[in-house]
């Protein structure tokens, strides 16, 4: 005979196989709801466009904003994110261990961080290859000019390993030296230490624009040693926070494609242009109790931060100092790899 508990059981269960009737909650999200904070990567310096330090002692750049904006999505404040400084190598210690939720920090997607160290990646939010930067005095114009001389480069990255997987496929005999920072790499190039500065290749382009006295003194060689997707990195084991984070990422995207921008977020969703808005937005209910958050978490989300090109105009493109061109960081529309996932 079936108790009533067990009936109660099996009607859970039940209820729990409709569609949209339960939802998991994330552990993650959870914590975060509990402590109040965010806990996002930051860099022992600045990496500049990406994360960085302006010089009123505040945090800046594109990885910055992606936290903020999960910040406001999750607790509906981008004031409640906490920026962990951290090292490269620092990164996925610090959130194995707790110290921080997520790594946010212009960080590639490889199988052996996937299979080997219990990440999981969200979707690529940003593309950008190796390559190296060298002493215009040297008169190169490719890799194969560096036989016998010395490279510098940030330990702990995936562009360590990039570099030399590089010169020993092309045979260039060569010396790697790594920095714990991006400070004292910087420091270590600019002093001849080395002859050349392997990189990412927004990065140094950004670099030698604005953190550099002549420009003209220093070339980014012709090779491109990679393609590479960055992605916000987590902890396996909870894929509703990984949902969260994707649908984050797609909202933005999302939200460009639309004309949803943070001057006209509010207009869009008193008066939605189609259905996929009004989704977007709130209006018509399903984002938000699909992930466990508010039905208005996209449109808080969008009021606070912006969309993903106003995002990536402020902190690397035509609104700041730097001036990147998106290149294949554009939407896909526009020439370029970012797409959202169908908001259905």
């Amino acid at each position: 005979m079936l108790t009533k508990a067990t009936v109660v059981s099996m009607a859970a269960a039940a209820i729990a196989m409709l569609p949209g009737a339960v939802l998991a909650e994330s552990p993650t999200v959870k914590e975060i709801q509990d402590r109040g904070t965010m806990l996002c990567s930051g860099h022992n310096g600045s990496y500049f466009g990406f994360v960085e330090v302006n010089d009123k002692n505040e945090w800046k750049g594109l990885d910055i904003d992606i936290c903020r904006a999960l910040t406001t999505a999750i607790l509906g404040d981008p004031e409640k994110a906490q920026i962990v400084p951290l090292s490269w190598a620092q990164r996925f210690p610090a959130l194995q261990s707790g110290d921080v939720d997520i790594i946010i920090k212009a960080t590639g997607w490889t199988m052996g961080r996937d299979t080997e160290l219990g990440l999981q990646f969200s979707l690529p939010y940003f593309f950008g290859g190796t390559q190296f930067m060298a002493h215009g005095e040297l008169g190169i114009t490719d890799a194969t000019g560096l036989e016998g001389g010395t490279i510098c480069v940030e330990a702990g990255t995936t562009i360590e390993r990039i570099s030399a997987n590089y010169m020993s496929t092309i045979g260039v005999e060569h010396t790697i030296v790594s920095y714990e920072s991006a400070a004292e790499l910087r420091a270590a190039y600019l002093a001849n230490r080395c002859d050349a500065f392997a990189g990412w290749g927004p990065n140094l382009a950004v670099l030698r624009a604005t953190e550099i006295d002549n420009p003209d003194a220093h070339i980014i060689l012709s090779d491109k040693l990679s393609s590479e997707p960055i992605a916000a990195a987590m902890r396996q084991g909870d894929e509703d926070f990984v949902d969260v984070v994707n649908w984050m990422l797609a909202a933005l995207l999302i939200a460009e494609e639309e004309g949803v921008t943070k001057a006209n977020v509010a207009e869009m969703a008193a008066t939605p242009p189609n259905p996929r808005v009004a989704r977007l937005l709130g209006v018509e209910p399903g984002m938000g109790e699909r992930l466990g958050l508010r039905e208005t978490w996209a449109r808080e989300m969008i009021a606070a931060m912006g969309n993903f090109g106003e995002i990536y105009d402020r902190n690397l493109g035509k609104d700041s100092a730097y001036n990147l061109d998106r290149g294949l960081n554009n939407l896909w529309s526009h020439g370029g790899v970012l797409y959202a996932p169908i908001l259905d």
